[in-house]
């Protein structure tokens, strides 16, 4: 035992024991502080430094589920150690923003029935709502969206986007809401179809969507909450504006996206002018807004109102080969008009003949405050279906017109991931809907990003090569100063 005591005394025993001392403390911290760890929050457990960003969830989304007053319940319907674990994940994260959110996993293998009775497959998230009764089934095929044109060409099933946000929030807004809200599209003047993009736009904002030929109808239908006209190629008839107008006088909404009218449109021009907007002939160049000296490409200047511009990050909206408009006197005092897009102060009309200066509007809306007994009994029917912000006695009629439909282009669209054009579409549509929100929120690309040297100049060159260079030669005299001494 002396001996023992005595090798304890060494300064070696000493160091060693301090040592396996630390050694036992640091892992005693490091099990507190996981233990710590696991019982937090899964948004303060898991930071996203991801380039894409898959797991950050917008505002938009927590706005939305911080006002949740129903119960939500979102069910699973996977094997969980065998679901993707970006899936689980995000659900995990998006669960921990609303006390109203639940989140449950039924293993279908163990429980088969529940398939079956609920009407869901395998790999699915059933969101539903007992207070309201809806529901709505989202598969892990919608999240993790896989690239078909990829897989035609090479084979492969990967996963090019994920859409956990946008899906998730959409299902969570339909379930909690009571209105349905319905688009008619018009057809017969050259009109545009809604591209894929725009019909998950409104799809993820509950709006359901019918073709209407005004040529065939004598009025537009009762349930309509908003009539588009994407891209108008031909003027429309004398018949047909008499039916938008009688449609606006009761508090109807119509959204116009100029096409590439050819020649003149009377009766197009006589309702935008009654309107307080009037079309100037040509197209519209901008000198100093415009994409890499292309003239007729151009970055609108955006002023609107809060709504308008809700969700819109970078403020960056391209249109290509626009027509232009200048406000004029509206016909009737009770008519609001007011431009939220236009040229900058370098924008020019360009016909074959000249080319004149100046700022021209490229987007605006008019609004009109109605009265009177059709009005009273919209309003009365409006209340009935739960908008508690109409007054009964007068409604609102509203006119947005944008000057190319190009805003909907999904050339543009889809080449350029940085522009909000749908965002933008999707405000003004939705501003149409009283109480009612832009919840559309598009997937994010799970494509690898590369840091790659586009331009290599002289600071390429010394980044490459001329750093690791002086390295090596500061490491060598350092050496052979070294091996003198």
């Amino acid at each position: 035992m002396n001996r023992v005591k005595e090798q304890f005394k060494k300064t070696a025993s000493v160091n060693g024991s301090y040592s396996v001392g630390l050694i036992i403390l640091v892992l005693c911290v490091a099990v507190m502080i996981n233990v710590v760890a696991a019982k937090l929050p899964e948004g303060v457990r898991n930071i996203d430094i991801s380039d894409n960003k898959i797991y950050e969830i917008t505002d938009t989304s927590r706005k939305l589920l911080k006002n949740l007053e129903q119960k939500v319940t979102m069910t699973v319907y996977a094997e969980k150690s065998s679901t993707d674990e970006r899936i689980v994940t995000f659900l995990n994260k998006y669960e921990a923003l609303s006390k109203n959110l639940t989140l449950e996993w039924v293993d279908p293998v163990l429980h088969p029935a529940e398939l079956t009775e609920n009407n869901v497959t395998e790999n699915s998230i059933l969101v539903s709502c007992e207070e309201t009764g809806k529901s709505e089934t989202i598969s892990f095929d919608d999240i993790l969206v896989v690239d078909t044109y990829s897989y035609y060409m090479t084979g492969n099933a990967e996963a090019s986007e994920f859409d956990g946000e946008g899906q998730l929030t959409s299902a969570v807004n339909y379930v909690t809401s009571g209105v349905q809200s319905k688009i008619y599209y018009t057809s017969g003047h050259g009109e545009q179809t809604f591209s894929t993009s725009v019909q998950e736009l409104l799809q993820k904002n509950n709006i359901s969507q019918n073709e209407l030929n005004l040529l065939m109808e004598q009025e537009i239908p009762e349930d309509c909450d908003l009539v588009v006209m994407n891209g108008v190629a031909a003027d429309i008839s004398e018949e047909e504006k008499e039916i938008l107008e009688n449609y606006m006088a009761v508090g109807g909404d119509v959204m116009i996206l100029l096409g590439d009218l050819e020649g003149d449109a009377p009766n197009l021009d006589t309702l935008l002018n009654e309107y307080g907007m009037q079309r100037v002939n040509g197209y519209i160049a901008d000198m100093e807004r415009c994409y890499q000296g292309s003239y007729y490409y151009i970055f609108p200047v955006l002023a609107g109102d809060e709504a308008l511009m809700d969700g819109m990050s970078t403020g960056m909206v391209m249109l290509a080969n626009a027509h232009g408009m200048e406000m004029i006197d509206p016909a009737r005092d009770t008519i609001a008009t007011t431009s939220f897009m236009t040229t900058s102060s370098n924008g020019y009309a360009v016909t074959e003949d000249e080319q004149l200066q100046g700022t021209y509007v490229l987007g605006a809306v008019a609004t009109e405050t109605i009265e009177g007994e059709e009005a009273v009994e919209k309003a009365e029917k409006d209340a009935e279906e739960g908008d508690a912000e109409t007054e009964v006695g007068s409604v609102e009629s509203r006119l947005t017109v944008i000057s190319s439909a190009s805003l909907l282009d999904s050339q543009i669209t889809d080449a350029f991931a940085t522009l909000e054009n749908l965002t933008l579409f999707g405000n003004a549509a939705m501003a149409n809907f009283d109480g009612v929100q832009n919840i559309a929120i598009e997937s994010k690309s799970l494509a690898i990003t590369y840091n790659a040297m586009q331009h290599v100049g002289l600071i390429g060159f010394l980044c490459i090569i001329g750093i690791p260079v002086i390295i090596l030669i500061y490491g060598f005299r350092q050496w052979l100063k070294r091996r003198k001494a």
